[in-house]
């Protein structure tokens, strides 16, 4: 049924492909313009719709980056306001957009930013953080009025780009040729065991369409111990997982390698705005008898939507969150060397 679905939707994929590349062409050609800032500015992006691990890999950056004086922006997708804002006390998920105000709160010496247009944002974070010494672009790939000093394109090992389609009879935003943009290529959420052969098989396949030696690095997921966020009662192992993510396949294996019994997934969308009622509604169910002295557990991208105005709701349950930071399978230097390079002669 899936095969004669995309059958069907081919020729709207050749259009719609057949556009974006109309557009990258001219851009490439320079008759559409790209501005480029004189401080580095590093794009971390993909080609597929849906969630490659942009945000873990930012965080990875601006860790790596704790020297500098370092910006985020991004768009801010599906925040409730618009236009350029600059996070501050007053910051919220909804102001900001779930990923921006999960880096504010987690990295407090970043200047962190959200603007539709990326040149209008680095030149107003420029204004505003006259300092700023190195800014980190978030899921801005296909934004090419900006040209970044360094482009980082991220593909899902499950979900490599080379064997996707362009919308809608696959999920790329643009044909794979796109990937020669990249000056570096990172397959995420690896196994934390990937032979070696295997590795230069996906390489193998990915040079089909980048530049001719850039490199490549493989990455994988690391999950933290659970942090109190709620009530402050011990983790229980049988658990309701309350996720609105893009993928939790990743979370809900982990934690059944771990022990953990999935009572129950809540699975909301990808930027689940969390309302009054969703938390009663989560209250409700720990009260039955079913999931009597049952946890809650979550990611660190939903439990900073939990915080603020549902913040006395939040702390009345037992609910905990899983940190999660990116791995290097190999050549973890290599990376971090190529990224240090780049911002250094700037500096």
């Amino acid at each position: 049924m899936v095969k004669y679905l995309k059958m069907l939707l081919w020729p709207f994929s050749l259009l719609y492909g057949g556009v974006m590349q109309v557009r990258n062409t001219l851009y490439d050609k320079a008759i559409l313009t790209s501005e480029r800032f004189a401080i580095p500015v590093i794009a971390v992006g993909n080609l597929t719709v849906g969630g490659t691990g942009k945000t873990p890999h930012v965080e990875y950056l601006l860790r790596l980056l704790h020297h500098y004086k370092a910006a985020t922006l991004s768009r801010g997708y599906k925040r409730k306001t618009k236009g350029f804002i600059l996070a501050n006390a007053q910051a919220t998920a909804a102001s900001l957009g779930d990923e921006p105000y999960q880096y504010y709160r987690d990295f407090p010496g970043v200047a962190v930013a959200v603007s539709e247009g990326r040149v209008l944002g680095v030149k107003k974070l420029q204004e505003l953080v006259p300092d700023v010494e190195v800014v980190v672009l978030d899921d801005a790939m296909q934004h090419r009025p900006i040209q970044p000093s360094l482009n980082l394109l991220l593909t899902d090992y499950k979900r490599p780009f080379y064997n996707d389609f362009v919308l809608p009879a696959g999920l790329l935003r643009e044909p794979r040729s796109g990937a020669a943009r990249a000056d570096a290529i990172i397959v995420s959420k690896c196994p934390a065991q990937l032979p070696l052969l295997r590795q230069q098989e996906i390489v193998a396949c990915v040079r089909k369409y980048s530049r001719r030696k850039i490199p490549v690095f493989f990455s994988a997921f690391r999950y933290g111990k659970p942090v109190a966020l709620g009530s402050g009662a011990l983790l229980a192992k049988q658990i309701i997982l309350l996720t609105g993510i893009a993928n939790p396949e990743p979370l809900k294996v982990y934690l059944q390698k771990q022990g953990y019994k999935i009572m129950l997934h809540l699975a909301y969308p990808d930027h689940h705005t969390y309302t009054v009622q969703d938390l009663q509604k989560l209250k409700t169910m720990l009260q039955a008898d079913k999931y009597d002295n049952a946890s809650v557990l979550t990611t660190r991208k939903d439990a900073v939507k939990l915080e603020g105005h549902l913040e006395e709701l939040t702390h009345a349950l037992p609910i905990f969150y899983i940190p999660i930071e990116v791995s290097f399978l190999e050549e973890k230097e290599k990376f971090d060397e190529l990224i240090l390079q780049h911002v250094r002669p700037h500096t």
